[in-house]
């Protein structure tokens, strides 16, 4: 044997390479990876442990931990599994037991999402660690016996997800003291009405307070004292909420410590009420990133209410990122309204993505402004305006490039345009903006699809033939945008070949 193979990080970093295809969502099928790794573990004791460490890093289910156990191993391991049936078959002895166990301790992430075996391990002694360097669980076992919860929790787990509401989650920081990430039926986009009754909110609130080192936490609405609880962790990071609650989070007189190191907040509700209090007794001075799914709707006032709040949470120096998608039931007509939330958003100096899909009302926007708007964000890269769209665009092609040096790093910009009076003449301007790549229109109308064309090509030359989106319904062919494409393609194409080629010329 090469000396190098005796030094163990020259050793692992091989093994790992090795191990770059594995796929643990399958418990009978070994991948190439395992079965590499599986013959440097039999080729001699040096690469035995480094090789079976890697073999168990990572596993789906308990069955290949029940695999070494030699009675059940010809089970688990047929291809014909219409053969056996684990139905009658005598739990673990404790011989058996020490089998099941033996590579246990390698085993780093877990995920669990049937209790079919759970019966066989009813003789493990109790309070057994089963997985004592567990560091990543994932539960997505239902109507399971509350005990068997307790076999997984190690004391060092870091992250650990939930489905179902459980009852060892009132103690789960005491059993896993070390635990940072917590997600609680987070795993669909949203929980089902039946899913959120099981849910007891006193549960809920207890895991999140048994937890003192968190940093990463999602989960659905929490009751004030949970909330208050987070308020106080120096270590929280990231927070996301997903469902609803038929409690309010608001209680007289209460004000929640800052959220001093938090940076990310995700709300994915049916309705804006929890959002809107949370946001209003809160402080987030570290906030970088708020993102928000409204799946029944948003009504205007509530919208005001929310962009208010947000503009109030202390986090003018630090958001970069805003997210707020609403979408409205089928058939509600629009409310006529006119949003201020641009106005509100102005003291977000920081701000680098904003995106804003609001189907209820439109969102006020003039040259006058965007220009205000593109002063105040000068890191601004990717923005989307979305609304009804039944207002004519507001924001003329002089507006546009008024507002767009005052943003050198803009790279996507969702916005209607007033496409049909043109005030710009690209041969007039030497203006160009050489970082916006993709245009989004949605329904803005063209009155020359040629004078809009050379107006792209000469001032944004990086929006090339297709980088101009709009809407691709049917007889989409037939839309004015659609040629305006096709013209951006014949400008490159003609630039390509004389180089010297301009704006002007093309437009003649």
């Amino acid at each position: 044997m090469h000396q190098a193979l005796l030094v163990s990080d020259v050793l692992l970093d091989i093994f790992a390479h090795v191990n770059r295809d594995r796929d643990t969502s399958s418990t009978h099928e070994m991948t190439l990876s395992q079965q590499s790794l599986t013959a440097l573990a039999m080729t001699c004791k040096t690469f035995y442990d480094p090789a079976m460490d890697l073999l168990w890093t990572n596993i789906f289910e308990i069955e290949p931990l029940l695999g070494c156990v030699l009675r059940l191993h010809p089970m688990i391991y047929c291809h014909d599994k219409k053969i056996f049936r684990f139905t009658g078959i005598r739990p673990l002895s404790k011989q058996e037991a020490c089998q099941f166990l033996r590579h246990a301790t390698r085993v780093h992430s877990l995920c669990i999402s049937s209790d079919k075996h759970f019966r066989l391990l009813t003789n493990l002694p109790a309070k057994t660690s089963v997985f004592p360097r567990l560091l990543s669980l994932v539960w997505e076992v239902r109507g399971t016996k509350d005990k068997y919860l307790d076999l997984f929790l190690s004391p060092t787990l870091l992250n650990c997800t939930i489905l179902p509401p459980h009852p060892a989650l009132r103690s789960i920081g005491t059993h896993c003291g070390a635990l940072e990430g917590l997600s609680i039926g987070a795993s669909s986009v949203m929980l089902s009405s039946d899913m959120r009754a099981k849910f007891d909110s006193s549960l809920l609130a207890e895991a999140v307070c048994s937890c003192k080192q968190l940093t990463d936490v999602d989960c659905p609405p929490l009751e004030w004292a949970a909330w208050c609880h987070l308020s106080h962790l120096p270590t929280l990071l990231i927070v996301g909420i997903n469902g609803d609650s038929d409690r309010p989070l608001d209680q007289p007189n209460v004000k929640f410590a800052p959220f001093h190191n938090v940076t990310h907040l995700f709300f994915t509700v049916n309705t804006g009420a929890y959002t809107i209090t949370a946001m209003q007794h809160s402080e987030f001075p570290s906030l970088k990133e708020f993102t928000m799914r409204i799946y029944h709707g948003l009504p205007y006032a509530e919208a005001e209410q929310l962009f208010h709040a947000l503009s109030q949470c202390k986090a003018s120096q630090t958001l970069e990122c805003i997210n707020i998608a609403s979408y409205p039931p089928q058939n509600q007509e629009p409310s006529g309204n006119s949003s201020t939330v641009i106005t509100q958003f102005l003291c977000f100096t920081q701000l680098r993505s904003l995106i804003l899909r609001l189907d209820n009302y439109f969102i006020y926007l003039n040259n006058d402004l965007l220009l205000k708007a593109m002063s105040s964000w000068p890191h601004m890269r990717d923005m989307e305006l979305t609304d009804h769209e039944l207002h004519p665009p507001t924001v003329t092609f002089r507006g546009l490039f008024a507002a767009l040096r005052q943003c050198p790093h803009f790279r996507f910009l969702a916005l209607p345009i007033d496409a049909v009076n043109i005030d710009i003449d690209p041969k007039s301007e030497s203006f160009q903006h050489h970082s916006l790549q993709f245009l989004e229109v949605g329904l803005s109308d063209v009155a020359d699809a040629q004078a809009v064309a050379c107006i792209i090509h000469s001032m944004l030359p990086c929006v090339n033939s297709g980088q101009v989106r709009y809407p691709m319904g049917p007889g989409y062919e037939t839309s004015p945008w659609y040629e305006v494409n096709r013209l951006l393609k014949s400008f490159k194409s003609s630039a390509v070949l004389s180089p010297d080629i301009t704006g002007a010329s093309l437009a003649t």
